[in-house]
């Protein structure tokens, strides 16, 4: 049977169709415990924590290392490899075998409860908020109410604008606006107001430092609840999609000093769909 250039034309396009849409799905992945299972997708759109992520799964990396660090109300946290086998008590850190790749923020994806992400190292030694995907933790959080989410709005915002504001209404400025006010020049004074106004403006609207929860955000976080004010300092790439039962009891378990649960918890992780 012999096709037409067409229609062999159309079938390549199909294929190579195909083949792209293969390579950007969200993937599927199990963590197994011995207080039960959890299942992840992980974003396509966090491309490089997605695959760095499921190339430390098929190299047994998170195979028996332990949620080491479990806060009921915020979050737990685990995949070092120094809790693997670690002695009872012992304080665990970032592990000798860290791996870290640049951040991936994405403002549609945040820390609603069942949110998995990547820890960091502090900004003073790590100002370019690099991602330590050697291990990870899923957000647990509280219930938000919208007022505490627009006081939490206004606690950033509002000393932002200030110091904006600072910027651009100098000393110098405000002597200039004082003479012309004076002299009764209201063309004059209007004009150079509505250049600094636009200029303050713009600088607010644009920083990224502004704190404003979406609509998607605030029902999230007034409803399932999460930790909000950990949006745009660590890279959410995944989310729980079954098991949140089980995170609840991992973080309900009773902890010491280091925040390291008495009885251990122990996972291995498997990859259900690339």
């Amino acid at each position: 049977m012999k096709f037409g250039k067409k229609v062999l034309f159309g079938i390549a396009i199909l294929l190579i169709t195909n083949l792209s849409f293969g390579q950007i799905t969200n993937s599927i992945i199990l963590i197994e415990t011995n207080m039960g299972n959890i299942k992840l997708m992980l974003y396509k759109e966090t491309p490089k924590h997605r695959q760095n992520f499921l190339q430390l799964i098929e190299n047994g990396h998170f195979d028996g290392t332990l949620f080491y660090r479990v806060i009921k109300g915020f979050v737990a946290q685990g995949g070092s490899q120094d809790s693997r086998n670690a002695p009872a008590g012992k304080m665990i850190g970032y592990g000798s075998s860290n791996r870290t790749i640049e951040s991936e923020f994405n403002p549609k994806y945040f820390h609603k409860k069942g949110a998995i992400a990547a820890p960091r190292k502090p900004d003073k030694v790590n100002i370019f908020k690099e991602s330590d995907i050697s291990q990870f933790y899923i957000a647990h959080g509280r219930v938000f109410t919208d007022e505490e989410l627009t006081l939490m709005e206004k606690e950033v915002n509002v000393p932002l604008r200030k110091r904006i504001v600072k910027r651009f209404l100098t000393s110098s400025k405000r002597v200039v606006l004082d003479s012309l006010k004076k002299a009764g020049k209201v063309e004059e004074f209007r004009a150079i107001a509505k250049t600094i106004k636009e200029s303050i403006e713009f600088e607010y609207n644009s920083s990224k430092e502004r704190l404003e929860f979406s609509e998607a955000r605030r029902k999230a976080y007034t409803t399932v609840g999460g930790v909000p004010h950990l949006d745009g300092n660590y890279t959410v790439f995944g989310e729980v999609i079954e098991g949140l039962d089980v995170l609840d009891k991992i973080v309900n378990l009773k902890t010491d000093a280091n925040d390291r649960p008495f009885q251990d918890v122990k996972m291995n992780v498997k990859i259900l769909e690339y």
